[in-house]
């Protein structure tokens, strides 16, 4: 693009900034004077702003911004509703692109020709897989009505078929939820840009990853969706802390992408991507006595072609690479080969792995484990349940290039957006990946991922003794009834362990719900209630467990409509002493909230921030307000207009229990609150 390009370009964003700031304030102001009347005009005033934007910088993310408040401003224009859904579906967050693209369809069902199937996209990227079958199938029953339709704006059938299966995939791996734990590793080495393709040496004290962050890059330059080229960066560890990031260095890093792929067993030899010739090649360097590493150079051998060759990873005796091709004479698209060293250290004798890994659809991200025998991969076919699904197989026979059939790694690991990159670690079932949830800093971020329970081996079954009981489940039972009529109300009801496993529940009745509890030991649930119209509960309860003879629990819960003046704590928000920054368990909390904003686009809410008595009182109060602030900068990043929400701070003037203990007093201290305060 050239260092004039640049600076043109960073030019046009900041007058365009500019002008967002001054239009807004003068927006404000018209609206505040005139009313309700000038919604329409001002809509459409952000809509051609957000059109302009895109056409001069390709800044999607900002855009997204302005077509969201068009949209918000005007809900009858159709033009920046759709767009503001459609800029979900191309950055994150897909699934609230529904609200705007649901209300298309209901002013207008025939404004676009895929609109149902963008509509299916929606639920089906926020696990509504029911929803989203729905929805394909208005679209699929919509092309055999008009065989004959060639618009562009026409999804043709194939792919819609392959999104129904994703769905009924989705359904099956999502109830059949595997116990895996995964950990943002946070801000040292996530940025609110894409950061992925993580790998880590031996001994899991430093991780090399790929990263399109502002901050440290080498080409001060940006791609053609105005951000920043990929470059290398690397993190090391002390004690359970991982430094702050860093660029590797000018000697892998150029003007052009560049992607970490593997790091050798040993970790001293790294193989990067790099698309500054041909479509992009594989490279590598080694690292020195002196801890840099050497220039990278392209590997020898057959591995590289005229065509893109974009991941890789090497066997424990380094003889055997896997790696993802676009060669011809593949399956279709990307497709996963081997390769070996010769005696010259030259890689030849390339191998597609053929129909046992490969699909007619892209297959990428190949990493072979410590075994020689285990492969992880990702890929775009198979029973996946949307973009990239990671999948592993074991090699049965390599003469006969056989391997057994592969197994998706479910849910959690695997969501309806691309999972990709998985490493493991020397550790027994440790892996890092990179994946866009819901506690991510930005796009994609770098998760650990561990087995959250050891999974034991059944006991060998024993015949009974006659003389003695049956363990029987113990039973626990709900009513849910309106907190002023005492009317019964239905809701969305779950039940979870903390150690996130579900008890499955049983509508009884209006408003009533049964649960059996089979685990044979007491421990605390997580009750979720939400219903239209209302708070919604998360109640921590000590439950007991299954034991001889039946026994049963009966509570009432009283469910409260918004209404101005209603206060509700949130009580699974919580913070480390000190900090505003959430813990991971707190999400959970963060989204009933964001659902009930969404669900009621009418209401606003103040936010209140509380701290514990630590520290001085003036400290607290600002710390109360940071808090209260993160959860508001939550909110809104979600898409919740800034306007309905307010967030005040009242340090630990207010709390909740003693502040003589850190589980039972202080923690809970550390919330924050919310109150209705329009509606």
């Amino acid at each position: 693009m050239g260092i004039f390009s640049i600076k043109q370009n960073l030019r046009s964003m900041h007058q365009f900034r500019k002008a967002i700031f001054i239009f807004a304030m003068f927006s404000f102001s018209w609206h505040f004077l005139q009313g309700q009347d000038q919604d329409k005009a001002q809509s459409k005033q952000y809509y051609e702003l957000a059109k302009e934007m895109l056409a001069s910088t390709k800044a999607l993310d900002d855009a997204r911004d302005l077509y969201v408040t068009a949209a918000d401003t005007d809900t009858t224009n159709l033009q920046a509703n759709f767009e503001a859904g459609n800029a979900y579906i191309q950055t994150i967050n897909r699934h609230l692109a529904n609200k705007y693209f649901t209300r298309v369809y209901r002013q207008k069902p025939g404004y676009r020709f895929d609109l149902e199937y963008w509509i299916g996209f929606g639920y089906h990227n926020g696990l509504e897989f029911d929803n989203a079958i729905d929805f394909y199938t208005r679209y699929k029953n919509k092309i055999t009505r008009n065989p004959n339709y060639a618009g562009k704006d026409k999804i043709e059938l194939k792919d819609v078929e392959r999104r129904l299966d994703e769905c009924k995939n989705g359904k099956d791996l999502v109830a059949n939820k595997k116990p895996f734990s995964i950990v943002n590793l946070g801000s040292a080495i996530n940025s609110e840009f894409e950061d992925y393709a993580p790998v880590v040496n031996p001994n899991e004290t430093e991780i090399i990853f790929t990263t399109r962050r502002r901050e440290g890059n080498i080409n001060q330059d940006v791609w053609d969706d105005n951000k920043p080229y990929e470059d290398i960066f690397i993190s090391t560890k002390e004690g359970s802390t991982w430094s702050a990031a860093k660029n590797i260095g000018t000697t892998i890093n150029s003007e052009f992408n560049n992607s970490n792929l593997t790091l050798s067993p040993n970790g001293n030899t790294l193989f990067i991507y790099n698309d500054g010739e041909g479509n992009g090649d594989i490279l590598f360097s080694e690292r020195q006595p002196d801890g840099t590493w050497s220039e990278a150079k392209p590997l020898p051998g057959s591995v590289n072609s005229s065509f893109r060759e974009s991941s890789a990873s090497i066997t424990k005796d380094e003889n055997t690479l896997y790696f993802a091709s676009e060669r011809p004479g593949g399956l279709g698209g990307s497709d996963i080969y081997s390769c070996t060293k010769d005696s010259h250290g030259a890689w030849t004798r390339i191998k597609n792995l053929g129909e046992g890994i490969n699909t007619e659809y892209d297959d990428e991200g190949p990493f072979i484990d410590i075994d020689g025998k285990t492969l992880y991969f990702s890929s775009m076919g198979r029973n996946g349940m949307g973009g990239y699904d990671l999948f592993k197989a074991t090699l049965i026979s390599e003469a006969d290039n056989q391997w057994s059939e592969p197994e998706n790694m479910g849910y959690p690991i695997n969501t309806p957006d691309n999972d990709i990159f998985i490493a493991r670690s020397s550790t027994a079932n440790r892996f890092y990946y990179a994946s866009v949830r819901e506690d991510g800093i930005g796009y994609s971020d770098i998760y650990m991922v561990t087995p959250s329970e050891e999974v034991k081996k059944p006991e060998p079954i024993v015949a009974k003794e006659p003389t003695k009981k049956e363990i029987q489940p113990w039973k626990f039972y709900i009513s849910l009834v309106d907190s002023e009529t005492k009317q019964p109300v239905d809701a969305a009801v779950l039940l979870e362990g903390k150690d996130k496993s579900f008890v499955k529940t049983n509508n009884a009745g209006k408003g009533k719900y049964e649960f059996d509890i089979s685990a044979t030991t007491k421990k605390d649930y997580l009750l979720y209630l939400e219903a239209d119209g209302y708070v919604f509960e998360n109640i921590t309860l000590p439950l007991k467990g299954a034991s001889e003879g039946a026994a049963t629990e009966t509570r009432t819960i009283q469910m409260r409509k918004i209404k101005v003046g209603v206060v509700s704590v949130l009580r699974n928000i919580y913070f480390n002493s000190g900090q505003a920054t959430f813990k991971k368990e707190s999400y959970d909390e963060l989204n009933k909230l964001l659902s009930m904003m969404q669900g009621n686009e009418q209401i606003k809410v103040e936010i209140g921030g509380h701290t514990d008595n630590i520290g001085g009182t003036a400290f607290n109060k600002q710390l109360s307000k940071r808090r209260a602030d993160a959860v508001k900068k939550y909110l809104a990043s979600k898409g919740i207009a800034a306007a309905r929400v307010t967030s005040v701070g009242y340090g630990e003037n207010k709390p909740l229990a003693t502040n003589d203990d850190e589980l039972e007093g202080r923690e809970l201290n550390r919330r924050v609150e919310f109150i209705v305060t329009g509606n």
